[in-house]
């Protein structure tokens, strides 16, 4: 009721704000008839008016309501790389045969430029990441992914989701490596085609999930810096971790 008393004063006020205006003219130049014509002629051209408002009023619309869900998205992502991401990229990147590669490639710093994501990105995306078996942790991967189950149920159940494409590929490569981690009660001596099976899991995995952790540190350092400098800290990507400022 008081929204709507508010919007009756502001209507009120505007027409009797015209009102004076138009007496304003009518005793300034004395022409009715120019009065009249005048009004008519705005009336005419009211229907364009309102449509061209209304576009700009829309487009500002779409606009605040795309940048709130993207910003609904990155929150989303944010907890899949704390809880679960960076620790995943981390075991993974231990396995890798040509892991000293990936790192000068991948390995952000803290003066990292767009061009530098771009580039790191142009490359990740073509990469063959090939993985050395003996390196590659199977037991441990299979504990981390099944304790992070329910974050796994819980991110691909989010609406918010469903307009990133990528990153929900991402999660279901995940969650399928872990259901094939879990069908097998031991994972030492594998058969040779399984375990040719299950690294290209790893590798469909590790592809999606270094574009995607890319993308997620070049957004924190546009939009939070403070979060980004402990991220470049601490990232798995690098010889020396450590959350100590130097």
């Amino acid at each position: 009721m008081k929204r709507h008393l508010h919007l009756l004063i502001v209507a009120g006020l505007l027409l009797g704000l015209s009102a004076v205006f138009v007496v304003l003219a009518y005793r300034l130049f004395g022409k009715a008839e120019d009065i009249e014509f005048g009004m008519l002629l705005n009336v005419a051209f009211l229907p364009i008016q309102v449509l061209l408002v209304g576009i700009i009023v829309e487009g500002l619309l779409a606009r605040r309501e795309r940048n709130q869900l993207l910003h609904k998205m990155n929150m989303v992502i944010g907890t899949f790389f704390s809880e679960l991401g960076t620790r995943l990229l981390g075991d993974l990147t231990a396995g890798l045969a040509s892991r000293a590669e990936v790192l000068s490639r991948l390995g952000i710093g803290p003066a990292w430029k767009p061009a530098d994501y771009a580039a790191a990105l142009k490359w990740a995306a073509a990469a063959d990441f090939r993985f050395d078996g003996a390196r590659l942790d199977l037991p441990g991967l299979k504990q981390l992914l099944l304790t992070q189950r329910q974050l796994l149920v819980l991110l691909l159940a989010n609406p918010n989701l469903m307009e990133h494409e990528r990153f929900t590929d991402l999660l279901w490569a995940v969650s399928h490596l872990m259901e094939e981690l879990a069908a097998r009660p031991h994972l030492d001596a594998l058969p040779q085609a399984d375990g040719e099976h299950l690294a290209g899991d790893v590798k469909r995995v590790y592809g999606r999930l270094a574009g995607e952790w890319l993308r997620y540190c070049r957004h924190l350092q546009h939009s939070y810096p403070y979060i980004f400098s402990i991220v470049v800290r601490t990232h798995p990507l690098q010889e020396h971790p450590s959350a100590t400022v130097v």
